[in-house]
């Protein structure tokens, strides 16, 4: 991250397919290659943990960090090997294209993974690849299945209510579901098998184009996980394995009550004990899949709001200190290098700014904040920045720069914008001038999201926090994606030495 380098946020599932979301076949690969027309050097993804419909299908919200999402699997490459035939996927799923039908992907992929696994036991298809990789994996992957078979036997129902034994993995208990459910546990492992085929074949191809993936990783995970199941003594629960204190951050500007996530907090002294070895595998994982990765509230890992369960709000929380300069030693001792973006937005205290200064882990700029107030210094203008930020015009869960300059901006904040840029800007040309602004600051990473470079409004946006439904949708369509703005792309990286 220490070079002049530029690249493009895009998630996934906002990729063209005829199966209801993006996934990882062929259009991933031709995305790949607009990036290498254009001279980008990052493609930043958002988490591929599974989702569900009752989280809203957010990618922040999964059963399992280390598992991945079997619904981003390509039908196309499970033609070319060998456990569908064209006639299987030749009826795709009706959507307008502009939008994720996560229904109706679940629907229709659900039956082709059904017919891929019988395949896969008939033919013997990778048989020897499929069982290296459950050996690879075997410490988390085990259990990973062991929970989505029971989950599925008890109607999707969180793991606390399931029988005592089986909510405490009673050995006993445990071998006998392993015993009489062994063929859905070989399915769960199959399609995290073809996941991870698939993904290590896209980042292989972007390698190759010396294109790196910056993944993201949310530093918290949700109580009805394999996580918390398999790792109980990592979190705070009580001896009937409830949270006794759970996650948010406290009252602020935007928030009188401050927000209240609900996930467990971690119990670090018992983290701190074992070495962090529970991080330490996390991590391992997640550096074989992607060159850096973006912490999600970086600040967590420093202090923490913790507020006691069964509060309404976040007010009556408080802050707990994490052992962070223990934890990112260890960190750093474990991977060389350790290559992340903290990703430290809104309120920032001095031990954050410390951990990271000692450490050199770059933080995040981004320009749609740098507006809102008359304030000519403000540390999200550019003629700010030092070298060692990542500058984006936006991230997921603003609006676009369009949508905010339309919607959002107040005429004094447009006052500034001008100002700033020396110019009146139109609706049309301010996108791209945001990504100039990145573009030619001194700071040697600048990523925008795809909704700025093809200029797009409101109705691209991808995520409005503290909202249930109707995000995660955006997709862009092929037509979009076109050889002038790769030009146009290519032209900006070049003039400002970041190609």
């Amino acid at each position: 991250m220490n070079e002049r380098k530029s690249g493009i946020l895009l998630h996934i599932t906002s990729l063209p397919s005829p199966y209801g979301i993006g996934d990882l076949g062929p259009w991933a690969f031709r995305f790949a290659d607009f990036l290498a027309e254009g001279r980008q050097h990052f493609w930043q993804v958002l988490p591929l943990n599974p989702t569900n419909r009752a989280c809203g299908n957010s990618p922040y919200s999964s059963t399992s960090v280390f598992a991945a999402n079997t619904y981003l699997i390509s039908p196309e490459f499970l033609v070319t090997d060998g456990f569908l035939s064209e006639k299987d996927i030749s009826a795709g799923v009706s959507v307008d294209g502009k939008s994720c039908d996560y229904d109706g992907a679940v629907a229709h992929k659900g039956k082709l993974f059904i017919r891929a696994h019988k395949n896969f036991k008939k033919k013997n298809v990778l048989k020897g690849e499929y069982e290296k990789f459950c050996c690879d994996n075997a410490e988390w992957l085990d259990d990973y299945a062991l929970f989505q078979t029971l989950r599925k036997q008890f109607d999707g129902k969180p793991w606390n209510s399931w029988p005592e034994k089986l909510k405490n993995r009673d050995k006993k208990a445990l071998d006998s579901v392993r015993s009489e459910s062994e063929d859905e546990m070989v399915k769960v492992k199959f399609l995290q098998f073809l996941f991870y085929r698939q993904w290590f074949a896209l980042k292989d191809y972007c390698n190759g184009k010396g294109i790196r993936i910056i993944g993201d990783l949310p530093i918290y995970v949700n109580y009805d996980s394999s996580d918390v199941w398999t790792h109980p003594d990592i979190f705070k629960l009580d001896n009937e394995k409830n949270p006794t204190h759970v996650a948010g951050v406290p009252p602020d500007y935007f928030s009188k009550t401050g927000q209240l996530w609900g996930n467990p907090v971690y119990r670090w002294d018992v983290l701190k004990n074992s070495g962090f070895n529970w991080w330490v595998q996390r991590m391992k994982y997640r550096f074989m899949c992607f060159d850096a990765l973006r912490i999600d509230h970086f600040r967590g890992l420093v202090s923490y709001w913790e507020i006691p369960a069964g509060e309404e709000t976040a007010v009556n929380g408080k802050w707990a200190n994490v052992p962070a300069m223990e934890f990112f030693d260890t960190m750093r001792a474990s991977f060389n290098p350790f290559p992340i973006i903290a990703e430290d937005l809104g309120h920032i205290t001095p031990d954050v700014t410390e951990v990271l200064r000692h450490f050199g882990f770059p933080g995040m700029k981004v320009l749609l904040f740098a507006f809102n107030e008359n304030h000519p210094m403000h540390p999200y203008l550019p003629h700010t920045y030092t070298n060692n930020w990542v500058v984006y015009t936006g991230t997921h869960d603003n609006n676009t720069v369009r949508g905010w300059f339309e919607k959002e901006a107040s005429d004094e904040t447009k006052e500034r914008v001008f100002r700033y840029f020396g110019r009146k800007l139109k609706p049309n040309e301010v996108s791209l001038e945001f990504i100039r602004l990145a573009m030619l600051s001194v700071a040697n990473t600048c990523i925008f999201p795809l909704q700025d470079v093809l200029g797009l409004g409101e109705e691209a946006r991808m995520n409005i926090p503290s909202t249930p439904a109707g995000n995660w949708r955006w997709r862009f369509i092929a037509d979009q994606l076109t050889g002038q703005v790769a030009q146009k792309l290519r032209e900006m990286t070049e003039t400002y030495g970041r190609a």
